[in-house]
């Protein structure tokens, strides 16, 4: 079962887990291949160990992010008794944009993230009740 295939409001537990695996891999992916080589050659460590201690940071990082978005969205969406709502979307990003700045300790980039989080949960949602299509031939 994926993340829409379980109704809003339920199941945080598993609705966390899956969130928590999605953003780890897109870390991984994108982050742990293009930005730690782009860090770890700008800022060269002075050992091995510290290189990876970098790398994993990024991907701890995520790995948090994605489970404060899966299980804020999912509380959220049962303290509203509204689960189809895209409000807890934005409920979720905004939590998970705070987690960054207080990890950065930066409240600028957490006031931003939160907004700019937010504001993708929400429309991620919307997307997904209006079958938005953003990709392939229009249909008629």
């Amino acid at each position: 079962m994926g993340y829409w295939d379980i109704p809003d409001g339920t199941s945080c537990v598993h609705k966390t887990w899956i969130t928590t695996k999605l953003a780890t891999t897109l870390v991984c992916l994108l982050s742990g291949l293009v930005g730690s080589a782009y860090h770890l050659v700008a800022f060269q460590p002075d050992t091995a160990l510290e290189a990876f201690q970098r790398a994993g940071n990024a991907t701890m990082t995520m790995a948090a992010m994605g489970a404060i978005f899966g299980m804020t969205t999912c509380l959220t969406a049962q303290a509203r008794e509204a689960p189809d709502e895209p409000i807890n979307y934005f409920v979720g990003g905004c939590a998970s944009g705070i987690f960054l700045g207080a990890r950065t300790h930066s409240a600028a980039t957490g006031t931003s993230a939160c907004l700019a989080l937010g504001t993708l949960g929400f429309f991620g949602k919307v997307a997904k009740m209006e079958n938005w299509r953003l990709v392939g031939p229009p249909e008629m």
